[in-house]
């Protein structure tokens, strides 16, 4: 049987900018594990330069409220964006340490942040997220194309799920951070669809994919939108295509 065209796209950083809301969820939930008002003052409520500039590194949420965290320490190499990216990995590790806390734990915090202020004020929560221009008009047009579409993401699935049903998307599948790695998600639906597309923000994720020989041969696209590295549109390997916005707006078949 002939298997359904399908894109999938990255969520946070390809279809909506949502630093200002991991900011206030990270910097609420920072606060809560340190446990200590005293610092309430220390994070500010708009979004630090810092934090911004290390936003490209961060693969998973929890990042988020440790690199808050960073933020109070004042021997933090964090003071210093550009050398905390530089050993990025080794960084967030010794912070972890430092602070003694895990992965997990801080997961579990900023979902608890997150679903406290849908409860307290959701028209407030939902407003924090952005669409990227013209993103949500394009993939509501892949209809047209007679083309599915497909979320996976680092954010929980119950989070995602509110803001795609805000913006009026709709999509065939969605994959949360609960549902395992993005390589193993891809592999999972090219099982049942044909992949006509990988849209994401970060580079080390799409070479990932073409180095798992499995599922090598989707096609990646780096949007140019994104939370993108100084240098990540640079000497793309073969297999990783950059997509800009306006190369988006043309049919599937007429990407790059």
């Amino acid at each position: 049987m002939k298997k359904k065209p399908i894109v999938v796209f990255d969520f946070d950083g390809v279809i909506v900018d949502g630093l200002v809301e991991y900011w206030n969820s990270a910097r609420e939930a920072c606060l809560q594990l340190v446990g200590n008002e005293k610092f309430e003052k220390q994070l500010p409520l708009i979004v630090p330069i810092a934090f911004q500039e290390i936003r490209p590194w961060v693969k998973d949420g929890w990042e988020m409220v440790l690199l808050a965290a960073e933020l109070l320490r004042a021997d933090s190499p964090i003071k210093y964006p550009k050398q905390f990216s530089d050993e990025y990995q080794t960084n967030c590790h010794e912070a972890l340490k430092f602070w003694n806390w895990n992965p997990k734990q801080l997961q579990i915090a900023l979902d608890n942040v997150r679903q406290k202020a849908i409860q307290k004020n959701k028209a407030k929560w939902l407003a924090s997220h952005r669409p990227f221009s013209g993103v949500v008009d394009r993939i509501q047009n892949l209809n047209d194309e007679q083309i599915e579409w497909a979320v996976v993401t680092t954010k929980s699935t119950q989070f995602t799920f509110q803001l795609l049903n805000h913006f009026n998307l709709l999509p065939t599948l969605l994959y949360g951070y609960e549902g395992g790695s993005k390589p193993e998600i891809l592999l999972e639906i090219s099982k049942d669809y044909l992949i006509k597309g990988f849209i994401e923000d970060r580079r080390s994720t799409l070479e990932t994919v073409l180095n798992t020989p499995s599922i090598s041969w989707i096609p990646c696209y780096l949007a140019t939108w994104g939370y993108l590295k100084a240098n990540d549109a640079q000497k793309l390997p073969a297999g990783i295509q950059l997509l800009k916005p306006e190369d988006f707006m043309y049919p599937v078949a007429d990407w790059p």
